[in-house]
């Protein structure tokens, strides 16, 4: 199942857009500025990203500029006014790979989306692997060392997040739209529970707890 990231500050157009995609069964995440933006589709989290050209805090093009310099490979289709030439072909050339004007129709938008999912990309490797923690994305099969591990559904998904960014500190809140989506509330406790769930299938010590910020999984 694909997951597509929406930055776009205009609550009206971000509901439209997710209400559309969940509707054709994507999985999305909403942010509604360009720090936002760049944090979660840095994650590697996603499939693709709609992203505004007029966020604030740091606008579309920024954005696009800093996931392509970190070589961070996510699709874009970039959202713009419709007689804004000049930032269609800034956010081409910037590295978009395809661009929508305001006012849309959500099937033009659609189509746009299956296409640029369909497009050859890189194969990923089936198995990650961090130290002698093992994770088979094909048969969602978890080994540490030569013990077999059973995990749930969402411990095996915040096990995937971990496991991709071994070392890098993940917020919660970056943790918390990946594996839910913002179906629970920010503020929840519910990331903090399951990596307590996590550890004790996996290895206490394996996952930090950074202080303020959020946790990470040692490498080493």
């Amino acid at each position: 199942m694909n997951r597509i990231l929406i930055a776009e500050d205009e609550a009206r157009i971000a509901s439209f857009v997710e209400k559309g995609l969940r509707g054709n069964g994507f999985v999305t995440s909403v942010v509604s500025d360009g720090v936002a933006a760049y944090d979660y589709a840095a994650t590697g989290a996603f499939d693709l990203l709609i992203l505004d050209i007029g966020l604030p805090l740091s606008d579309g093009f920024t954005v696009l500029r800093r996931l392509r310099e970190a070589r961070v490979d996510v699709p874009v289709i970039i959202l713009t006014a419709r007689d804004s030439v000049s930032d269609t072909v800034a956010g081409l050339e910037g590295g978009a790979d395809d661009y929508i004007a305001k006012p849309f129709a959500f099937e033009e938008l659609l189509a746009r989306v299956r296409l640029r999912l369909r497009a050859d990309r890189v194969p990923e490797a089936s198995v990650l692997r961090v130290a002698d923690l093992a994770l088979d994305l094909r048969t969602r099969r978890v080994h540490v060392g030569d013990r077999a591990v059973d995990l749930s559904t969402r411990e095996f998904a915040l096990a995937e997040i971990f496991c991709r960014h071994p070392d890098q500190v993940l917020t919660r809140e970056q943790l918390l739209s990946h594996v839910w989506g913002f179906d629970f509330d920010p503020g929840s406790n519910v990331v903090d529970v399951y990596v307590r769930y996590l550890r004790r299938k996996i290895g206490a010590d394996r996952i930090e707890t950074v202080r303020g910020t959020g946790y990470r999984l040692r490498a080493g």
